[in-house]
């Protein structure tokens, strides 16, 4: 115990005390806090639906400033300013006396755009630049047809407002979610499962290079007639794990402050993926950090196959070829998370801290389910542990060309 204490706190010495791990964990904290702090000095109104308007400033004068400017042409005598001005609600309207005039303010953006009324069900669209979401061509075919509708009752003696009133009859309906809104909790369910696989990756692969770099410069040869093996990938490995896990709670917890502080200005806009329960972030914590424990064990292994830096992508590729699968699979079967498949999936080590976690957060899943699953993923994470640290004694001191996994395991085997 006295050993793994020793490697224990070298190696979070090692993380704490290194001036770009903690720049950087400092800096994504800050900046992502200070984005979520943003419509607090920043008009975003139309995004987050809610205005700022800055001290001094007329809020008049500030809607006039940003109404749009839009030109039309009415060439069939059918437009009616009033019903464009309920379509293109924060927008300037203005007749314009020819074509020519229309597409030479369009052309000089002094117009954000132009309609040529040719018909009584038709028009020609004038843009500058269209953007790819550009919705004022459906918004005015949307008041064409109203022209349409009005002009065809006057005509006929109907009361439009009565037709309209038979036809959009408003629907009452009261929703009431007994278990899990599925559609609510799939963002940031996505967004946590992709946190935690970068976390598996991202610091997996430290804890390999880490275990390389000892061995290629020969320092792993006085480590382990000091201490034992054991001592020496565990102390790494959950070293790696507190220094991970320290580095994503401080930017994810100071992303989550920030947004519940500024969730007013941002209008709930953000809600489907930082306004995460309680429940599930306890579930994130506890499947997601077993899950990067399992697999920074066989890292661990992995670094001790190669006595050089550059043959490290070799020696996991295999293990990387595994976490690619289940990330990829999480994330397709997110919209089936009461499926046999994730069922299955959640009880094995290898998947459990995605699709349990993701079957707590969107799906059904008994007391019972969780506990196992967690019992079965502990067990797994010693058992990797274990194996790990036999692999990383009988690898380390083996120098050379990479080692291959299986004669590592037939050398085990005839040992034992």
């Amino acid at each position: 115990m006295r050993k793994f204490t020793i490697v224990l706190c070298y190696e979070l010495k090692e993380y704490f005390t290194n001036r770009l791990f903690m720049g950087l964990t400092v800096l994504l904290a800050v900046l992502g806090a200070a984005l979520l702090c943003l419509p607090r000095f920043v008009d975003m109104s139309g995004f987050t639906g809610v205005k700022v308007v800055g001290e001094g400033e007329d809020a008049s004068d500030a809607d006039q400033e940003e109404q749009e400017l839009f030109l039309y042409l009415d060439q069939a005598g059918v437009v009616k300013p009033e019903v464009l001005a309920r379509f293109f609600p924060e927008s300037q309207w203005q007749e314009a006396a020819d074509e020519a005039q229309l597409r030479a303010a369009v052309e000089a953006q002094e117009a954000e755009a132009g309609f040529v009324v040719t018909g009584a069900t038709q028009y020609e669209y004038y843009v500058f630049n269209k953007a790819m979401r550009d919705s004022n061509a459906a918004a005015f075919e949307q008041a064409m047809k109203q022209f349409y509708r009005m002009d065809v009752c006057a005509a006929s003696g109907w009361n439009l407002e009565e037709i309209t009133a038979m036809y959009d009859v408003p629907v009452t309906a009261t929703e009431v979610v007994l278990n899990k809104d599925t559609e609510s909790n799939y963002w940031y369910s996505y967004v946590l499962i992709i946190i935690v696989f970068m976390l598996i990756v991202y610091y997996g692969q430290m804890i390999a290079v880490s275990v390389t770099n000892e061995k290629s410069n020969r320092a792993i040869e006085v480590l382990v007639t000091s201490t034992s093996s054991n001592s020496l990938l565990f102390g790494k490995v959950i070293a790696g794990a507190i220094g991970g896990v320290f580095q994503m709670g401080v930017v994810l917890g100071a992303v989550l402050l920030s947004y519940q502080i500024n969730r007013a200005q941002w209008g709930g806009q953000l809600d489907m993926f930082l306004h995460i329960p309680g429940e599930v972030l306890l579930a994130f914590a506890f499947f997601g950090l077993g899950g990067y424990l399992f697999y920074a064990f066989l890292y661990g292994a992995m670094g001790a196959l190669v006595s050089k830096t550059e043959d490290i992508s070799k020696s996991v590729s295999g293990l990387m070829i595994v976490i690619m699968a289940v990330y990829f699979f999480s994330l397709m079967q997110l919209n089936n998370v009461d499926g046999e498949i994730i069922k299955v999936l959640s009880f094995l080590p290898v998947s459990s801290y995605s699709t349990m976690f993701a079957r707590i957060a969107m799906g059904t899943v008994s007391a019972w389910e969780i506990v196992v699953s967690f019992l079965i993923l502990a067990g797994s994470i010693v058992g990797a542990g274990v194996l790990g640290a036999k692999i990383y004694r009988m690898g380390t001191l083996r120098y050379g060309n990479p080692i291959k996994i299986t004669t590592i395991l037939k050398d085990m085997k005839k040992k034992d």
